[in-house]
This record gives C-alpha cells, structure tokens and sequence, in this order.
C-alpha cells in the first residue's frame, strides 16, 4: 500500500498547508496565497538511525523528530515542514492522525503557536476552550453545544494566538469531531453511518461542515472538565496562580516546549492570558449524566460573561 500522493493546497489553523500525501479531513483551498507548511513524504530511516535516539522524540532548537512504531518516523522543522517516512505495514488513516494530532502540534509550537489540547466553540461570538484529561467529555461537551444551536472552532488541537492588541484569539481548524460509541448514541445518532479510528474501533470520525466556524474569534474562557464521584454537576471558578497550571497541563504535547527552548515564552504567553479570559474547572460525574445537563447547567455563565 502506498500513500497518495497530491500536492494538494489545504488551510488549516489560519495557514496554507500543501500536502504530498491526501489530507480529505481537511479544507481545500484554491487561491494562490503563499505556502507557509508543507507536507511531504521523504526517507528520514538513515536520519533516525545516525541520531543515536535513546527514546521516541529527538528535540532540538527548531527540530523535532520521532517514531511512531509500525506507522512511520516523522520530522518537523522550523514550523514549516513535517517529513513523513511510513514504516513497513503502515496504515494510512494512522499516518494522518500523527500528521493532524503530534505533528501540528509541535509545528504550531515552533511558529509560537499554544496549542492547547481540547475542543472549542462559538457562543455569542466569543470561543471557550474545553479542555481536560483523555477521556473527560470534551469532545461529547462540544457536541452538546453544538446540538444547542453553537459552532465547532476546532477538536483536539486548539490554536491559539495574540492579536497585535495582544488579546488571544482562536484559529479555526477544519471541520470533524472525534467521538466515542456511546456519545454518537447518546445524540440520536448511529455509528454505522461513520468511520471509526483506527485502533479504537468504539471512536469514530464525524464530519461538522455545517456546524463549522471558519473564521477566527476572540478567545473568552477556558474550561477545565474533570470527572468525580460526586453526582453533582458544579463549576467554579479558577484563581490566578492555577491558571497557569491549567495552561500549560493542557498544552498539547507540553514535553516539546522545554527541548523547543520555548518555556519562557510559553510562560510570557501564558502570563498575558490568565488576566484577560475566564477560567473555570467543571466537574461532572462518572455516571448518571447527560452533557445537555452540563450545558443548562454552565450556559447562563458564560452567556453572562459574554454580556
């Protein structure tokens, strides 16, 4: 099996993205605005092998690579360029999650970009981010906003940047969610119509293009989803000082910000967010729940806030 290969022009998270290997999840673009990514496939084998890699990552200033066992190794430099080397017995769609997932990532970083990792949407015409642990609803909490009539700005990666004023602002991303089985159901929906994950066969991809955001918007809140025991529903606000733990815990893949030289700029970034956006840690129960009772239960906060 062989990747395609297209060169074919892409826009996401606000850049121009020309792909030698086919990216469907992803917007075409047909303008002649100057490329700022390209994706493109290369043999990076005798580049790994002289590293001298004692562990997955390789980062360096600028540099980042690493292997991704029985998929590919992968490269990305300079925030302009990821290099893909599929491995034997690779599968395409995992090659793509990489690319989309830890690749974007690590290229956002070194464009100085904060990637937090999450999913974001458009209330009033303002994003909150949701963000928290694998497996704590973020996903499912958007689709519960969305299924309330508000918009997807981004799943999984949530870009983030300082406008020239320096307030933040969020870059759309492109148009799909990743959801769990029992979320699907629990919208009315039914897995057959979709395609699952590869390697989580209960996850599955679902395409929002009419529930899609596409332009960028003043960032407002973060959200910090955590389940507990309790059965209550509850949200509170974050102080100070914890938001900055709540920043960079939630940055995706935050290992790469130290080896990137990044940290002090990270937290300069940081610094100017905690005191301009809201920040609030909702907690949910394991069980015995549904997200639209989540969102009766946060909207008249942050529609408040949006005031």
């Amino acid at each position: 099996m062989l990747l395609t290969q297209k060169n074919i022009l892409y826009r996401a998270f606000g850049l121009n993205i020309v792909s030698e290997i086919e990216l469907p999840e992803l917007n075409i673009e047909n303008n002649n605005a100057p490329i700022d990514i390209e994706v493109k496939l290369e043999d990076l084998s005798e580049l790994w092998s002289s590293s001298g890699a004692n562990s997955d990552f390789i980062i360096k200033n600028q540099f980042v690579m690493f292997k991704a066992y029985d998929i590919a190794i992968f490269s990305i430099v300079d925030g302009k360029k990821i290099s893909v080397s599929p491995l034997e017995g690779f599968d395409e769609d995992k090659v793509r999650l990489w690319i989309l997932g830890t690749c974007m990532g690590a290229l956002l970083l070194q464009r100085e970009i904060i990637p937090l990792h999450g999913s974001a949407v458009v209330i009033d015409g303002k994003a909150y981010a949701i963000v928290g642990d694998s497996g704590a609803g973020k996903s499912t909490l958007a689709s519960a906003f969305i299924k309330n009539g508000y918009r997807l700005l981004t799943d999984d990666v949530i870009a983030v940047t300082l406008d020239k004023k320096n307030a933040p602002i969020v870059t759309p991303s492109y148009p799909q969610q990743k959801l769990w089985q029992d979320s699907i159901e629990s919208f009315g929906l039914e897995c057959k119509n979709y395609k699952s994950i590869h390697g989580r066969e209960t996850k599955f991809y679902i395409p929002m293009s009419s529930s899609f955001y596409n332009a960028s918007v003043p960032l407002a809140g973060v959200i910090e989803l955590f389940k507990s025991e309790n059965d209550v529903i509850e949200m509170k606000e974050i102080d100070s000082l914890n938001r900055f733990y709540t920043l960079y815990s939630n940055t995706f893949r935050n290992f790469l910000i130290r080896g990137l030289g990044l940290m002090q700029w990270h937290f300069d970034t940081c610094a100017i967010m905690v005191n301009q956006i809201n920040f609030f840690r909702l907690q949910r129960p394991i069980s015995g729940y549904n997200a639209q009772q989540i969102v009766d239960t946060i909207l008249p906060t942050l529609l408040k806030g949006s005031e």
